[in-house]
């Protein structure tokens, strides 16, 4: 069996600038990702998609290959995970390396360590399953979400209210960390999230979305608990 980790870091970034590469806790974010691929011992190739020379350049510095860089059609604002990934299988088709399950691991989701990719990469191996997600689950029941009307809070499923919290179904969400899939299975559908999809679940503690700059601290204090 062969084995990718594609880890997509383009230079762009709006809400946080480079993002990618800046500082958490004392080293760039993305080198997290990197070394958590490393670590696992369950990939042929660690290599980073970018459009940028900086990045391309700590990439290799950590230990990431940078084969070829990303298009500018991947590059853009409007360009997809799954365009990204289609671009990156089929470079590596050009150079003769086919790989049989992917990983694509997100630049910022310094939480990933190398046994959780282990763990993912094995199990989806063993199962039928196309794809493997990282969830974790909602912290406060959705069944009890509150919408604003008219300046009136109204219960969107008004029949959930009187139920205890440990009687309704758990529902979960997308880690936003990485996602383990079978080559086949996206070459034919073009997405990650089609087919037989399996879960790992994770704690809220090892899950944090960084989108500003509040996340981010919020996400270093985290690092720092699990890590003490």
């Amino acid at each position: 069996m062969k084995t990718l980790a594609l880890i997509t870091a383009r230079g762009g970034s709006k809400r946080i600038p480079r993002k990618n590469i800046k500082e958490f806790n004392g080293k760039p974010i993305m080198t997290y990702s990197i070394e958590a691929a490393l670590n696992s011992k369950v990939f042929d190739e660690v290599m980073v998609s970018t459009d940028d020379e900086e990045i391309a350049e700590i990439a290799r510095k950590y230990g990431a290959s940078v084969p070829f860089m990303r298009s500018e059609k991947t590059s853009n604002d409007f360009a997809t995970t799954d365009d990204v990934i289609e671009e990156v299988l089929d470079e590596y088709h050009k150079l003769g390396k086919d790989f049989d399950i992917f990983t694509c691991i997100y630049p910022t989701a310094p939480f990933i360590t190398g046994d959780r990719l282990k763990e993912s990469v094995e199990k989806l191996d063993g199962s039928d399953a196309d794809c493997l997600v990282p969830v974790v689950r909602f912290s406060y029941p959705p069944q009890r979400a509150l919408e604003i009307h008219d300046g009136r809070l109204i219960f969107r499923q008004p029949e959930f209210l009187n139920k205890r919290s440990q009687d309704l179904e758990p529902h979960f969400h997308d880690a936003g960390q990485f996602y383990v899939v079978r080559t086949g299975s996206f070459l034919k559908s073009h997405s990650v999230l089609v087919g037989d999809i399996i879960p790992l679940e994770l704690s809220e503690l090892e899950v944090q979305d960084i989108d500003n700059e509040v996340d981010w601290q919020l996400a270093e204090l985290k690092y720092k608990l699990i890590n003490s």
